[in-house]
């Protein structure tokens, strides 16, 4: 955020899922080559406990304590085969049921609530809590139950026992002239750097388009260098690989250094892409992402002369109000004009237009993504989630995949794909419009929305 470029979404979303699977990739790492002393039988037995998760899982089972009891004695025969337990950790993360509540659960729990509060006693206030507990994923209440504890107690003490780096102007000129502390700079700076960049190039070669839109390779390499900065995972291989005290001190000089510099690099790369590449105009005048009618919901003939590509929200008035210039616009031009929807739900403002757009998309996965979006800004002040479940049953949608797909969240990155377009191209507000005559030619409309403002533009446009 201090050093990146101007619209960082997308680079945001690559570095924190890079984050993640070198996380992972590094502790498979830990696991294989730092492991002294192998013992199979424990292994074995650890193996078993992982299996007897996954089991648990496919059974449904949804009690905490069966999880907690099978994961500690998976973490301990870890801890005993040789093998480091942190690996042990995250397969029991990853494997761990994760969903989100389903609406008849939720449901039976309120109504079990209810039957408490109109009737106090232990046996109501038992199954009440029970079907509350039913509801939410064993992943997200054990991660509730233990985050304090991580929060305030692990990681500090992870703080702490890789704190007392002495830095002094000896220990300095000891690192300087350190080929161990140079090779974890050169790792950490270069390796990231060029690893990063040049497989996203491979990629990019490999499959033309992968990039999103408003993404480079630029901001990539940039994003590369930044990634130099991460340091936890470094430190911690430097406890298990190092047993000098003197020989530690310097990795860990270097890995402090390594984070300065990837910081200034990052910095530098950024820059210089602006000046190579500076914006010709204004930032988002042109439409970002272009049609696709393999992606996009269009109304009217996909290869049609005139376009014209609303974001809009759902709870939005302005957008409720647009739909009758859009009508008005698409009986001026008929079979000549083709009508493009895209999402951008504003939270801040509108609490339940996310839930909307992600419900027209559920819609969608039955061919009904237009009915769905004109009835729900015909109802756009009664947007709840149990009014929309409403909308879906008056539209005779089949209301087990509907609820679904939204429960497994099936179809959200579409919603949030559009949302990072709008953010990439720096606008905020809805509706906003893009008119054109060809794909190449879409820009921004700026001024009123009104039906014949509209119309005017794109007679101007054809």
């Amino acid at each position: 955020m201090l050093v990146g470029p101007r619209c960082p979404a997308r680079l945001r979303v690559f570095l924190l899922t890079l984050a993640v699977a070198d996380d992972i990739g590094a502790l498979a790492i830990i696991a294989l080559f730092y492991t002294d002393d192998l013992r199979i039988g424990p292994l074995l037995i650890g193996a078993i406990g992982l299996l007897l998760i996954v089991q648990l899982r496919r059974l449904q089972v949804w009690r905490g304590v069966a999880y907690f009891v099978v994961a500690v004695g998976t973490w301990v025969a870890f801890y005993e085969s040789g093998v480091h337990p942190t690996l042990a950790g995250v397969l029991i993360a990853l494997i761990l049921p994760v969903y989100p509540p389903r609406r008849s659960e939720v449901e039976r729990a309120g109504e079990l609530a209810r039957a408490f509060s109109q009737s106090p006693n232990s046996e109501y206030a038992r199954a009440a809590q029970l079907g509350v507990l039913r509801a939410v994923s064993v992943n997200e209440r054990l991660l509730r139950l233990y985050q304090p504890y991580t929060a305030f107690l692990v990681v500090p003490i992870f703080a702490l026992a890789n704190a007392g780096v002495v830095i002094t102007a000896e220990t300095l000129e000891d690192a300087a002239t350190s080929t161990l502390a140079w090779g974890v700079v050169l790792g950490l700076v270069v390796g990231k750097l060029v690893g990063i960049t040049g497989a996203t190039a491979v990629f990019v070669r490999l499959r033309p388009g992968s990039l999103p839109p408003g993404f480079t390779l630029s901001q990539v390499a940039g994003g590369g260098a930044l990634a130099g900065i991460g340091f936890t995972i470094s430190l911690f291989i430097v406890d298990l690989a190092i047993e000098s005290p003197e020989l530690a001190n310097d990795a860990r000089v270097g890995v402090l250094v390594a984070a300065v510099i990837a910081t200034a690099l990052g910095w530098v790369l950024f820059r210089v892409s602006e000046r190579i590449h500076p914006p010709t105009e204004q930032v988002g005048m042109r439409l970002l992402r272009p049609v696709d009618p393999g992606r996009d919901h269009i109304l009217g003939r996909h290869d049609a002369p005139l376009t014209i590509v609303e974001y809009g929200d759902f709870e939005c008035p302005f957008c409720s109000k647009a739909t009758g210039s859009i009508r008005d616009v698409r009986a001026r031009f008929g079979d000549d004009i083709r009508y493009v929807f895209r999402h951008l739900p504003l939270d801040d403002v509108h609490p339940h237009a996310r839930f909307a757009a992600q419900a027209s998309e559920a819609a969608d996965e039955q061919g009904r993504f237009w009915d769905m979006h004109d009835h729900l800004f015909a109802n756009s002040d009664a947007l709840s989630e149990t009014e929309i479940y409403d909308h879906a049953a008056q539209l005779g949608l089949d209301m087990d995949r509907f609820e679904e797909a939204l429960r497994v969240g099936a179809h959200h990155h579409r919603v949030d794909d559009d949302e990072l377009d709008a953010e990439t191209s720096e606008f905020g507000g809805t509706p906003t419009f893009y008119l054109g005559a060809s794909d190449r030619d879409l820009t921004r409309h700026v001024g009123p929305f009104d039906a014949a403002t509209l119309i005017r533009r794109l007679e101007e446009a054809r």
